[in-house]
């Protein structure tokens, strides 16, 4: 197939939407697909290619970027702002079979008006539940406009992937159709009880205590700043992995917390795997990869008991669920599975246990049955407009000469 990847958030900046759209393409270069990566650039305006310039590319497939702004409090994420009639340019030039959408919101956006004006199949993936931030950015006012937007995005979409039964409930009770679940893969070799380091332990934890990690992105909405219920628990330290805007502050609020800065690829499977217990406070979560990931190096789960993690964790099994906003059951599930060693080993196996068999091949195949789903149903939309066309006002066609 002939693919146009339209990643709201892209390279350089690393983050759930970037890792699942490496993942595609990687699964798509294996099978031999053409495709196009259209992204935010890290400057505002255009950049006329030289001629002797080497084009960008990732995983062998070229990279289209589009003029971008940072955002005020977190420079490092990018807002596009190329105009819709650039972005149907793009993919006149493209041609492809079908627009792949990695959780749009500005240029998924426009990348959506411009498919629908040349007739192009979209697949929209529901990634991100950027209304919930609101209240996290101090904008309560702004998540009811928010959610119409998302609305009008994914209505205006051939498909719709949602990554849990949370999304898929959440979006249908909007009136968005078209929603089929697609969830995301984990990478076993990674994530592995293998890459346990005694070493590292003994560095973050000296005198033996027991390891509590999160692992994501240091801003509002993962909500980080609930750990601090967590910070003076007895014979366990708080490792926090990841960077971001919020990084000072949360210093500050976990004094007794190792901070391990941003780890990528098999140091961040090897951070993962020497925890003894995964926690994860965020309540906007629409799947939490980082669950899966903890899990597969067979460490047990404390998260929240909204959006993703329903399906993810089962409760009494491979962890413990809490209710939003219930920070003492948040102590008090990580306290007996820190506390316990029997407990937090049978956790731990079945933990494990759960995740396998979850590769990104499989669930990338599965994503390419979806583009071609997309394309069948835009191909039966394009009939019955032409259709509806040719019969005319009355409803008796149109007349001959």
């Amino acid at each position: 197939m002939r693919v146009a990847v339209v990643a709201e958030s892209f390279l350089p900046h690393m983050n759930g939407v970037t890792n699942s759209v490496l993942q595609v393409l990687s699964h798509l270069r294996r099978r031999g697909d053409e495709v196009t990566i259209i992204a935010p650039s890290d400057s505002l305006w255009w950049e006329p290619a030289v001629a002797t310039e080497q084009p960008e590319l990732c995983v062998g497939f070229p990279v289209i970027r589009v003029p971008s702004l940072p955002l005020p409090d977190y420079p490092k994420v990018r807002v596009a702002a190329g105009f819709t009639l650039r972005i149907r340019n793009i993919l006149e030039d493209i041609q492809p079979d079908v627009v792949h959408l990695a959780s749009p919101f500005v240029l998924g956006w426009r990348a959506i008006q411009a498919a629908n004006s040349l007739g192009l199949p979209t697949v929209s993936i529901y990634q991100t539940e950027v209304p919930a931030y609101a209240s996290r950015y101090r904008i309560p006012w702004a998540e009811e406009l928010l959610w119409q937007h998302v609305d009008r995005m994914h209505k205006a979409s051939t498909l719709t992937l949602v990554p849990s039964s949370f999304c898929k409930d959440q979006l249908r009770a909007r009136g968005i159709k078209r929603l089929k679940t697609w969830r995301r893969g984990v990478d076993m070799d990674r994530f592995d009880p293998a890459r346990r380091d005694e070493r590292l332990r003994a560095e973050i934890a000296p005198n033996g205590e027991r390891l509590i990690g999160f692992v994501g992105r240091l801003a509002a909405e993962k909500q980080i700043e609930d750990l601090r219920v967590l910070d003076d628990l007895p014979s366990t330290r708080l490792v926090i992995i990841g960077n971001g805007p919020q990084e000072e502050n949360l210093r500050k609020a976990l004094p007794n917390a190792h901070f391990a800065g941003f780890r990528g690829g098999d140091d961040l499977g090897r951070h993962v795997a020497s925890l003894d217990v995964f926690v994860h406070p965020g309540e906007a979560e629409t799947f939490c990869q980082t669950i899966q990931e903890a899990m597969a190096a067979a460490v047990p789960v404390v998260a929240v008991g909204r959006g993703g993690p329903l399906d993810l964790v089962d409760v009494g099994q491979t962890g413990w669920l809490y209710q939003p906003g219930d920070l003492s059951g948040l102590r008090s599930a990580v306290q007996h599975l820190a506390g316990d060693d029997a407990a937090r080993a049978r956790f731990s196996a079945a933990a494990w246990s759960a995740v396998q068999g979850r590769s990104w091949e499989g669930i990338c195949n599965q994503l390419v049955g979806h583009y071609s789903r997309a394309v069948e149903v835009n191909r039966r939309r394009l009939d019955r407009r032409a259709k509806d066309l040719l019969r005319g006002p009355s409803g008796r066609g149109v007349p001959g000469p």
